[in-house]
């Protein structure tokens, strides 16, 4: 991940936040807990929890961020380098690069308005935002904003909000191009969020661990917001009222991202994801979040309705920015460790046996091929038969007969069993997968064949993860 920009660097202002920004950046590795991804056992490497990775694209080196243009059909990427900045345009049609537009150097925030036909990028390096019509791939204003990095756009209000290297957002008016107001907000701004809906601007303030929230009508800060530690991206749900920021060095291991609500300005869940979390983006229509995990080269996709983690998708390397397509779903990620975008679709819910991967013949199943309530969830032999045709949905539950694979009385202690029981969407039937175990994430225990017993009948149960092989699955 290019840096973000160190804030123990330098000691003046100015010459601190260039030099920051500019340093290219190897992240520490850190050794992670096992993330909790639904890709495993028969799941294929580019697919997961419903998702996968249906093209990935070369674009050129240290790609950075990314905006899509749904009416357009087209997606841009920036490309944080120093000999000669870039933007590549993205077909959506045809995953192909169809253009490469020249813009300044280490160019890193991109946003686009659909209605105006214009993108703005954010170019750091070189103290400037670049205005490109996108019809016409030109570049039609070269507007000045010092050491500039995330861009946002309103495009019912006409503004642009760039955040600054010297702790302030500058707001451009689009129709003059011009630089209106400039906000002070907290210690290093690296992204900047708009919510049309309440007139209101999110900066991610990565030196202070805070959001500053804006008044878009006053250009005042109204609020400043205590988060996570070091966060470094922000997006804006106007549909549920809510804020979503990554916060990247959260505890040494993984990070988390903080939910905020857009009536109180409080923080209302902390959400674990993966380690070293970058960009996020909310698609409303389907009331989920992606956040890109750099160090674990992942993406977590969250549902808002229950802030939980639903899949883990495998991408390329150092993923960065990220975005969504509203109108087709398609999601967008930049990794800046190996010159792509992976382009992830939603592939509907899998289903089908789930088999052990301790005796290939043996398959979780629904004893007695029953509905009711309570029913023991045994192994027996693989026949096809309908209780052993598990779905897996997008939401991290596992069906079979119109029910949901649920924890005795919400067990969390080993050797609880595991039954039937109607859909709640509780923390007891949650299931994801890790390296071919399927874990409950609540309990942090995973499904099990009690002492290798593949005998039919056997009854499963909850059981500490300990990597055996009765506790390998492979998932629909």
């Amino acid at each position: 991940m290019h840096a973000p920009p160190d804030h123990h660097a330098g000691t003046g202002q100015r010459g601190r936040t260039s030099a920051r920004w500019r340093a290219a950046a190897a992240i520490t590795a850190v050794v992670a807990a096992a993330a909790l991804s639904l890709a495993a056992g028969a799941v294929p490497a580019s697919a997961a929890g419903g998702y996968t990775v249906t093209a990935t694209i070369p674009v050129g080196p240290v790609p950075a961020g990314v905006a899509v243009d749904p009416a357009a059909g087209t997606a841009y990427v920036t490309h944080y380098s120093k000999g000669g900045g870039s933007v590549s345009v993205i077909d959506a049609a045809t995953n192909a690069v169809t253009a490469t537009i020249p813009v300044g150097t280490y160019s890193f925030g991109v946003a686009v308005d659909p209605a105006a036909g214009t993108v703005y990028v954010a170019n750091n390096g070189d103290n400037t935002v670049s205005v490109i019509d996108a019809a016409t791939g030109a570049v039609t204003a070269t507007i000045p904003v010092y050491t500039p990095g995330g861009v946002a756009v309103d495009p019912a209000a006409g503004t642009v909000y760039v955040t600054s290297g010297d702790d302030t957002v500058s707001v451009i008016n689009a129709a003059t191009r011009t630089v209106t107001a400039t906000i002070p907000v907290g210690e290093t701004p690296v992204a900047v969020a708009a919510d049309p809906a309440v007139g209101t601007v999110y900066v991610a303030n990565y030196g202070d661990s805070t959001v500053s929230v804006i008044d878009a009508a006053t250009s005042t800060v109204t609020a400043t917001i205590p988060v996570g530690n070091v966060p470094y991206g922000v997006a804006a749900d106007p549909a549920a009222g809510t804020a979503y920021v990554t916060n990247t060095f959260e505890g040494g291991v993984k990070g988390t991202v903080s939910v905020i609500d857009v009536a109180t300005n409080a923080v209302t869940a902390t959400i674990p994801v993966g380690t070293y979390p970058a960009g996020v983006a909310v698609n409303p229509p389907t009331d989920t979040a992606y956040v890109t995990n750099y160090n674990d080269d992942t993406v977590s996709v969250i549902d808002v309705a229950t802030n939980a983690v639903t899949a883990t998708i495998p991408v390329g390397n150092g993923p960065v920015g990220v975005a969504v397509n509203p109108a087709t779903g398609t999601i967008y990620v930049t990794n800046q460790n190996d010159g792509t975008v992976s382009v992830i679709s939603a592939t509907g819910p899998g289903s089908g046996p789930i088999v052990s991967g301790y005796r290939a013949n043996k398959c979780v199943t629904d004893s007695g091929d029953s509905a009711a309530n309570d029913t023991p969830i045994t192994i027996a032999t693989c026949d096809g038969s309908p209780g052993q045709d598990w779905t897996v949905t997008s939401s991290g539950t596992l069906k079979v007969n119109g029910k949901c694979l649920d924890i005795y009385r919400d067990e969390k202690t080993s050797k609880a069993p595991v039954e039937l029981y109607t859909c709640t969407g509780g923390a007891n039937q949650q299931w994801h997968a890790t390296a071919g175990t399927l874990v409950n994430p609540v309990s942090g225990k995973c499904l099990d064949d009690p002492r290798f017993n593949t005998t039919p009948g056997t009854r499963l149960e909850l059981y500490t993860c300990n990597g055996g092989a009765n506790q390998q699955w492979k998932i629909p």
